[in-house]
């Protein structure tokens, strides 16, 4: 195969599946993380290989005078489901050896259950199930590829390790890492596979036809003394003291009964190959089975990251030559250079240079890379944004060598422009670097101080052009759209009313008169760019007599919030709709339970407004405190009632001294959701994602309770709808 080839395909799988990557190394190194933080906890005992079911079982069976199951998960702490002398439920980590509890059972944060769905499937079920194990495979194709050009490079296996020449940053280290980091990727992304194909049930197993079996050699053979709870999986224990009543026992490659009299072996069956392969993936894809090959998972999954940056770099430095400028860097007389990590601030400064070159200047633009002999120069603008903790973007990270190396030698006029976030602490770090930089030479002449530009607004941009032409006498453009990428054609909405919020709350409604043509319902999205630049906020929408009415939370310091609680009656302001028919009120349906919090009301109360056809509809929302927004809440469910488009309405109030949350509504109202969904009603959820995973929680729980369906069929039906943030 040619290099070429090796190398477009290298640099096709990145770029089609780098944004998927980049999901999966950020959470799978997360979940890296928490396979270690499990190693460290001490529920583990002593020579815990060497125990034998012989020496444990009894030992548990005098202290416990009931037992359930007995059960090993992968970092070899004992779970033990039994009842006590005092007739205490126990569901907790034991000493096998004792029978003493260690501590209560853990479970998984609901940060590491929402990172681990969303490493499996993104949210999207079976379809995301899919992706990630399609974006696996590519891996795997990546990673032989960039072996490939490897062994290229290197030119023999024997020389795969030599030295390599250090050109620049991204390319050694890419080169570097890669060779680490190869084998512990490729199995990554070759269980990954795995899992997925063996999820789709791909491998299909062969049938035995005595999977199950009464051995004769094995009858009288006590099996306790000869397995170790090491081998152990599950132990589920006999109701009674009938003999007929036997140990299941779960082994790690078969499932044996035992008779509970003798110890015999009574039968057993085999797992099939496809069970112990995925089993195996499952401990090569998630390190649960070591500490040590947890952290080597966890150091390849950052690697990814940093090889998706790094190739992209070394890509985008193969490409610079391609960049195109009118006049030549020797010719200009405004020399633009910009540093920018994803090209954000590149747009900045070629609104700049389009402008000059109207006004029949000669300006040539490059990265800060490029920086050399300016012989016609009397201008040179630096645009640089700031990459990590103060340094430079990627394709700035020579300017400084290159800087000092080389002396204008005319006078200059300078300007430096930072681009940045007020949020991190090195706010335009690298622009004040170069900035000082520059106030050091000779040649240099500041005509002005240094401007930094928060969050890429086009506001305080415009600040800078309005200074800068000033100083030099050209008329730039101080009208901020020249510069942002805020969407066209955006709709004209009016302000009819806004409430105030109260001492006690934090919440206010808002009313905006749309088009006359505008259709829209409840449960859109409305976008709106309070500062007029990209900077998007999306609020959801509820429908009142044809009008767009929002319930908005205001945070401190909150762009949109605020921007909205600062509007008075009769503004105008500009927006966008965007459709969200997946959260529409069901067109059919007997009965509707409508969840929400805090602000996620807003589309319900638009949905109860409209509700002509008067289907049943049940509200439960759950708030802090009853504040005078939740009693306007209150009168209009009243309103709705006696009008008959709204059966009932459940308040929770978390923050009073009675207080609720939503779930202990529904578990109050338990029988009503079961028989709601199981009779083709519908649940839509609007508020926190915190609040939807413990509703959806809560309804799986009770479903399960009462039938084998859980809350899954009930989503994949469409009978569960959910639009939380």
């Amino acid at each position: 195969m040619t290099l070429s080839f090796w190398r477009y395909s290298h640099l096709a799988l990145a770029l089609f599946s780098s944004l998927f990557l980049i999901l999966a190394s950020v959470t799978g190194t997360i979940l890296a993380v928490d396979a270690i933080q499990e190693k460290t906890l001490s529920y583990k005992v002593e020579n815990f290989e060497k125990i034998k079911l012989g020496e444990t079982l009894p030992i548990l069976r005098k202290t416990y005078p009931e037992i359930t199951q007995l059960s090993v998960d992968h970092n070899q702490f004992v779970t033990l489901q039994a009842i006590d002398q005092d007739d205490n439920d126990i569901n907790a980590y034991i000493d096998p050896r004792t029978g003493t509890i260690l501590g209560t059972t853990i479970k998984k944060s609901e940060f590491i259950q929402w990172i681990t769905a969303l490493h499996r499937s993104l949210f999207l079920k079976e379809t995301g199930r899919f992706i990630v194990g399609f974006i696996s495979f590519l891996l795997a194709l990546i990673s032989i590829s960039g072996f490939a050009l490897l062994l290229n490079r290197q030119r023999t296996i024997r020389g795969f390790f030599s030295k390599v020449i250090k050109e620049n940053f991204a390319q050694y280290y890419h080169i570097f890492l890669g060779r680490l980091s190869l084998i512990p990727i490729l199995i990554l992304a070759l269980s990954g596979t795995y899992l997925t194909l063996e999820k789709f049930n791909f491998f299909v197993e062969k049938k035995e036809t005595n999977s199950e079996f009464k051995t004769s050699v094995l009858e009288n053979v006590p099996a306790f003394n000869s397995i170790l709870l090491a081998d152990v999986q599950k132990i589920e224990f006999p109701f009674s003291d009938d003999p007929e009543e036997y140990y299941i026992i779960e082994l790690k490659d078969r499932e044996i009964e035992v008779n509970q009299i003798s110890g015999a072996v009574m039968s057993e069956k085999r797992f099939p190959t496809t069970t112990l392969l995925s089993n195996l993936s499952l401990d090569l894809h998630t390190g649960r089975a070591s500490v040590l090959w947890a952290i080597l998972l966890g150091i390849a999954s950052l690697n990814i990251l940093f090889f998706i940056y790094s190739g992209f770099a070394m890509t985008l430095k193969r490409r610079t030559s391609r960049i195109k400028n009118k006049f030549n860097a020797k010719e200009s007389k405004f020399i633009l250079l910009v540093g920018s990590e994803n090209g954000s601030t590149l747009r900045f400064a070629n609104a700049i240079q389009k402008q000059l070159l109207a006004y029949g200047e000669k300006a040539f633009i490059a990265e800060l890379n490029t920086y050399s002999n300016y012989p016609n120069a009397e201008h040179l603008l630096l645009f640089t944004s700031t990459h990590g903790l103060g340094d430079a973007p990627s394709n700035a990270s020579k300017f400084t060598e290159l800087f000092n190396k080389t002396e204008q030698k005319q006078k200059i006029k300078v300007s430096v422009i930072g681009f940045g976030s007020k949020a991190y602490p090195n706010f335009c770090g690298y622009a004040r670097e170069i900035d000082s930089l520059l106030a050091k030479q000779i040649w240099t002449e500041r005509i002005l101080e240094l401007q930094t530009i928060n969050d890429k607004s086009a506001v305080e941009f415009v600040s800078w052009v309005k200074l800068w032409s000033a100083k030099t006498g050209i008329p730039l453009s101080t009208t901020p759209s020249i510069y942002n990428d805020v969407p066209k054609n955006l709709e004209k909405l009016e302000v009819i009313d806004k409430t105030t919020i109260a001492n006690n709350g934090f919440t206010f409604l808002l009313t905006l008169r749309t088009n006359r043509n505008t259709k829209f319902n409840s449960g859109d999205l409305l976008a709106i760019y309070p500062a007029n630049d990209p900077r998007e906020r999306l609020y959801s929408i509820g429908n009142s007599n044809g009008n767009i009415q929002l319930a908005i939370k205001l945070h401190p310091s909150g762009l949109g919030s605020g921007y909205l609680y600062n509007l008075e009656a009769g503004q105008v302001i500009k927006a966008r709709i965007i459709k969200n028919p997946t959260f529409h009120f069901p067109k059919k349906a007997p009965k509707v339970a409508l969840i929400s919090n805090g602000t996620g009301i807003a589309p319900f109360l638009g949905m109860i407004d409209q509700n002509n056809k008067k289907i049943e509809i049940h509200l439960y929302s759950g708030f802090r405190r009853a504040t005078e927004t939740v009693l306007g809440y209150k009168k209009f469910a009243n309103k709705m009632i006696e009008k008959q488009q709204l059966k009932s309405f459940n308040l929770a109030l978390s923050r009073e001294e009675e207080h609720q949350y939503v779930m202990d509504l529904i578990r109050r109202d338990a029988q009503f959701f079961i028989d709601l969904l199981m009779n083709g009603g519908v649940v839509m959820i609007c508020g926190s994602l915190a609040m939807q995973k413990d509703v959806e929680s809560v309804l799986d729980e009770l479903c399960l309770a009462k039938s084998t369906t859980g809350i899954a069929y009930y989503k994949s039906n469409g009978q569960v709808l959910s639009d939380c943030y």
